[in-house]
């Protein structure tokens, strides 16, 4: 029997493409090549939050854009895995990003969820904050919330480990 067993196997991070966002996913990785895991990288597309601007491109339209906007996001966290030799998964998602991430967790099964405490403002946000909060306080398994910024500003070290079941 091995004296070492893998803590985590599969670690999931949401991004939604911002710079700051960048620090979790660098983070992730990190845990990822420690563990020998893989990252799993979710981008959601919240709907729900675009339905009522009032603009004269139709829904479709910003769909599109915010579409491209999570494939470029995910590119990303594919080329920084790559990078460190990481086994990576994405998923372009739509819905509410909290319950998203903790579904995709759930069906994935994902071991620890890696997340930035907020994103960058604007149409094209996921609203990261916000969200962050209600992962820690539905998921299953644990959450570890890096504090980042979201206009390129200093970036900080991640923060605390919170276990969803504390």
């Amino acid at each position: 029997m091995p004296l070492h067993t893998t803590m985590y196997d599969r670690i999931l991070v949401p991004t939604d493409g911002s710079e700051g966002v960048e620090r979790a996913i660098e983070h992730a990785i990190d845990l990822a090549v420690a563990h020998g895991a893989s990252v799993h990288a979710v981008y959601v597309v919240n709907s729900a939050s675009y339905g009522t601007i009032p603009m004269e491109t139709s829904w479709e339209g910003i769909a599109d854009v915010l579409r491209d906007e999570g494939e470029s996001a995910l590119d990303r966290v594919r080329t920084l895995a790559d990078e460190a030799g990481v086994e990576v998964e994405t998923a372009l998602l739509d819905g509410s990003p909290s319950k998203e991430v903790v579904r995709y967790a759930d069906a994935e099964g994902c071991d620890l969820i890696v997340m930035g405490t907020h994103g960058r403002g604007g149409i094209d946000r996921l609203l990261l904050g916000s969200v962050a909060e209600r992962v820690v306080r539905s998921a299953d398994v644990p959450v570890l919330t890096v504090r980042v910024s979201g206009d390129g500003e200093d970036r900080q070290e991640p923060s605390v480990v919170e276990d969803a079941e504390g």
